[in-house]
Formats: structure tokens, sequence, C-alpha cells
């Protein structure tokens, strides 16, 4: 069942996609074709994703507040939640709003490694295409003519990661470490820890999986990242509301 899921709703449509943008682009470059599907993926859960985005800046600027919070109800746990839930309403924050856009994102990125594993874009299966598909004329797995998409590329891969790096490190704030004499408590530890690891451990390990997977995949994560950038760089055009801290 969970693979005529699979088949029927991901790659099936992916497979399809990439074949019809295949057959648009010039010299039928898979690796363009990869890009163009990754944009329009991208506008499809845009979205969510400047959500994401959103609250991630509103977070950062209701820091001083949450932290004068938890200080204040250090010794009643329940309390202290009650009053971060009500903080986030009253800001219309919602804390795991990037967590839908990611979990989007997964299947769509395994679809990508099985249909370039079986390099199922260099022999066109007709009976997978829909109606309106035709087989492209002409299909490059060179990405420009020079790096390799239905396979390992090194560069790729790196670049993949430089350009995750560089969202993390724009997107994900890291939390200020409590004042001296302040309580430390398990929230702002695992605060930083996670942010630490979004700017340093995450880039290692897309490189390690864009790598390992091919370049296509590869190619996928370096666009994500840099729509990624453009999304933060529009929100942070945009004019947010000062938090009554701030203001004050």
């Amino acid at each position: 069942m969970f693979s005529a899921f699979f088949h029927n709703f991901l790659y099936a449509p992916i497979y399809n996609l990439l074949v019809f943008l295949v057959g648009l682009v010039p010299g039928g470059d898979v690796g363009l074709a990869v890009i163009i599907a990754t944009v329009i993926v991208k506008l499809i859960i845009m979205p969510l994703s400047l959500r994401a985005v959103r609250t991630q800046r509103q977070m950062k600027l209701i820091e001083p507040q949450l932290r004068a919070l938890k200080e204040t109800h250090k010794n009643d746990r329940e309390r202290q939640a009650k009053e971060m839930l009500t903080l986030y309403r009253e800001h219309n924050i919602r804390p795991f709003a990037s967590i839908l856009g990611i979990l989007i994102q997964l299947p769509i990125i395994v679809a990508l490694y099985f249909v370039f594993s079986r390099e199922a874009l260099l022999n066109i299966d007709p009976s997978l295409l829909y109606s309106f598909v035709g087989v492209p004329e002409t299909i490059s797995p060179l990405f420009l003519g020079t790096f390799v998409v239905t396979g390992s590329s090194v560069i790729l891969a790196v670049l993949a990661g430089l350009a995750q790096a560089a969202h993390a490190r724009l997107s994900v704030p890291v939390p200020d470490a409590p004042a001296a004499g302040a309580v430390r408590s398990m929230g702002d530890d695992f605060g930083r820890i996670m942010a630490m690891q979004a700017r340093y451990i995450l880039p290692v390990i897309v490189v390690v999986i864009a790598y390992i997977t091919s370049g296509a995949v590869a190619l996928y994560f370096i666009t994500s990242s840099l729509v990624g950038l453009l999304q933060e760089w529009v929100v942070r055009r945009m004019k947010h509301p000062e938090s009554p801290s701030s203001a004050a």
C-alpha cells in the first residue's frame, strides 16, 4: 500500500515533471530541469516557508520576554509553559511552523534519489509518462556540460554544504547566553545546541547526503538553500512590529 502511494503520488509526478522539463530546457540538461523543478516545489510550499521565516524573526524579537518569563516562573514549569503559549498566541507565533515544510521536502528528496539512482531519466520508460508528457529528443546527464547529476559529484556536494551553511547562518539565530548570575534552563541550552548544530553540523550532513546520493540531489539542496536565502532577505525587508520590551 505504501509503495503504491509513494509511486503514484511522489515518484511518478516528480518523474513526469523532470521529463517534461528536460524536453524544454536547452540541450536536455537534466541539471537545469532539477533546478527548475526545485523552484516549482519551493513556490508551492512558499506560504509554509515564509511563515517559518517570520516565526524565527518573531521568536528573536520576543526572546527577552521569554527569558524574563522563564526566570519569573522558574519554580513552576506548568505555569511557565502556559505563559509561554500565551505569549506565542499574542504574537501569532507557531514555534513548529518550519517542521511541516521540512516534512514535505523529505519525501521529495527520497523520490529524487530513486529517480536518479535507477537512471530512469537516461532511459525513459514511456509507460510511466502521463498522456501530455512526451519523450525528450535529447537528454544530457551533465549539468552545464560539466557536472554529472546522475552520479556522485564532489564539487556539487561541497557547494550544497556551503549553500546550506550560508542559509543556516542567516536564518538560524543562536540564542543569547544567559546573563551573569541568571538561572540557566534546559530549554536555553537545548536551543543553543540546536542552533549551533544547524549552523555547523547540518551543512556537513548535507555534503555527505548529496555526495552519496547524486548530483541531482545536490542541486536540489543548492537551489533550496538559495531560495531560502531569498525568502529570508524578503522577510527582513518587510516591516515587523517591535516587541513591547524592545519598544520600551
